[in-house]
């Protein structure tokens, strides 16, 4: 842990005219805490009884308007978008300019909006806490959600302090400080590998390559494809994070598509493309959608084999047209890339849970796979067919054989011991 040598300076965002109280309890607790609070007012329609550091009027102006401007924009929406916008410019700028050590954002759903484009403003490693009435709710888009955001809900709190919320304040400010004094930033001494799979009982390929790939001088990320982990993959590598990707569970693709919470966002399988980012690709466990495994299955996947995972998770495949959908759905994100891209095809299965005797196993169904996605991969991508399953030491060698080649043409730097 690297503790820091001077008091951290924490920037506490809300809307001082209406939670002025609030907001002046957490600066109280950030004091205690050891850390130094830097208010920041994002109020439209009034002045809060206490002087920020960083007014409304500087917040317009980090948007290049006016507060004027701004509460004549038409309505609370497009108000609160303005003011969001000059909250997230203020908040970089003081990041940039090493006067900012974390953040908390305080809010309902006007407040929440804003604060995830705040969060997201800040990269990764810089502590960011929110706040919020609609934490973990599905309101919150994966795609907007910063990958190392930390929230609390803020029960009891919506209008005055009460001794639920004192609580609820009191452990998101600690927290806050706490881990601007002591987080440990990214190590970025090697180059980042970033990885994609699911648990180890579906996708097994990470327990060869990533110890291979240390080897080699590399840092190994393994992101969880389960919606978040997905996203927290796309959102790294849309600040080109990667030196390379190794992204063979895109099962996120199928999520999105057929409508389940476990989503990613729209963009999966895209951000590492427009970064210029090298990628080996593979379609692990696309032939599934994940779904909630408390609800009831969709009418539209009714009837097909499932698999629940747990209490929370279950799996049901799709049909060979719905695979073939998927497959023309990859191709077309395959091409949205401006560096080498391979395509590892695995003629004998996608996880491990369509093996022979295994409940998902849909050999007709893989076969219309494997044949759509064969015509589907752009001529600017290499395809590589493997004889054997993903799960078989035989796909981690062919990855691995590629990625040596990259190295070897000096597509991406080597690593560092």
């Amino acid at each position: 842990m690297n503790a820091m040598n001077r008091l951290p300076n924490i920037l506490v965002v809300g809307t001082g005219d209406t939670k002025c109280e609030e907001l002046q309890f957490m600066a109280s607790v950030i004091r205690e805490a050891g850390g130094l609070p830097v208010m920041i007012d994002v109020s439209v329609l009034g002045d809060p009884p206490y002087a920020p550091e960083y007014s409304r009027h500087d917040i317009a102006k980090a948007a290049g308007t006016s507060i004027v401007a701004i509460a004549a924009s038409g309505d609370e929406n497009s108000a609160m978008e303005l003011m969001a916008k000059g909250a997230a410019a203020l908040t970089r700028s003081l990041y940039d300019a090493g006067q900012a050590d974390g953040v908390i954002i305080l809010g309902g759903s006007m407040g929440t909006d804003l604060a995830l484009d705040v969060a997201a403003a800040l990269p990764l490693g810089v502590p960011k806490f929110v706040v919020s009435t609609i934490a973990y709710s599905h309101l919150l888009p994966p795609e907007r959600i910063a990958p190392d955001l930390m929230m609390i809900l803020w029960a009891g709190g919506l209008y005055g302090l009460n001794g639920i919320c004192r609580s609820v304040l009191s452990q998101a400010c600690g927290a806050v400080v706490g881990a601007a004094r002591f987080g440990t930033k990214p190590d970025k001494e090697r180059p980042l590998i970033g990885m994609t799979s699911l648990g180890s009982s579906c996708l097994k390929y990470m327990k060869y390559l990533k110890p291979e790939l240390e080897r080699r001088g590399y840092d190994v990320a393994v992101f969880h494809a389960t919606g978040m982990g997905g996203r927290a993959f796309e959102a790294i590598a849309a600040q080109n994070g990667f030196t390379a990707v190794f992204d063979f569970c895109i099962q996120e693709v199928s999520n999105h598509h057929h409508g389940t919470v476990v989503t990613s966002g729209p963009d999966r399988l895209e951000n590492a493309g427009r970064a210029g980012i090298p990628q080996l690709v593979a379609p692990g466990a696309v032939d599934m959608v994940d779904l909630p495994a408390w609800q009831a299955l969709p009418a539209a996947l009714a009837g097909r084999p499932y698999h629940a995972h747990n209490r929370l998770l279950g799996s049901v495949t799709t049909s060979p047209e719905g695979r073939r959908e998927i497959a023309r759905i990859i191709g077309g994100k395959l091409a949205v890339t401006s560096a080498e891209v391979a395509f590892i095809l695995p003629l004998k299965g996608i996880q491990e849970w369509d093996k022979p005797e295994e409940p998902l196993h849909e050999p007709e169904a893989l076969d219309a796979f494997i044949d759509e996605m064969r015509r589907a991969v752009p001529s600017s991508v290499s395809l590589h067919e493997i004889d054997s399953h993903i799960n078989a030491p035989e796909f981690s060698a062919k990855a691995l054989a590629i990625f040596d080649d990259w190295i070897a043409r000096g597509v991406i730097p080597g690593g560092r011991p």
